[in-house]
C-alpha cells in the first residue's frame, strides 16, 4: 500500500468519464497509443503504454473509462498528451481493464 493521504489530495485530482474514439499508433514508440477521447464539450489526446499489453488495442474503441484530466499537458514521442487513463491491474502484474462505469452515463461526469 501507499502512504495515507489527505482527503484534500484527492480533492485536486478532475477525474472524468470520457468515451475512446479511436485509437493510434504513436510512430517511433514501442510502447504508446493515441487515445482520441470525448469529454462531452472537448475531444483530448490521451498517451497509453498500451502495446504489447494487449492484443489489439483497438478492442477499446467506443468504450467508457476514467481519465485524470487535469494533469500537465506531457510530449511523448513527439505528441502531446492531456492526461492519463486509469488502468487496472498492471502494476500488480495482471492484464490490464480499464477502470469503467457500471453504465453508460454523460461523458465529462466528474467523478468523486
Amino acid at each position: 500500500m501507499k502512504p495515507t493521504v489527505s482527503i484534500n489530495a484527492l480533492e485536486v485530482l478532475d477525474v472524468r468519464v470520457g468515451t475512446i474514439e479511436a485509437v493510434d499508433d504513436v510512430a517511433n514508440s514501442k510502447k504508446l497509443v493515441q487515445l482520441t477521447v470525448s469529454l462531452g464539450d472537448h475531444q483530448r489526446t490521451i498517451l497509453v503504454g498500451m502495446k504489447g499489453e494487449r492484443d489489439d488495442p483497438r478492442e477499446i474503441v467506443g468504450k467508457q473509462a476514467l481519465f485524470v484530466v487535469n494533469l500537465e499537458p506531457q510530449r511523448m514521442a513527439g505528441v502531446v498528451s492531456e492526461g492519463m487513463v486509469f488502468d487496472l491491474g498492471y502494476a500488480d502484474g495482471l492484464s490490464p481493464d480499464l477502470a469503467m462505469p457500471e453504465r453508460q452515463i454523460p461523458d465529462g461526469t466528474r467523478a468523486g
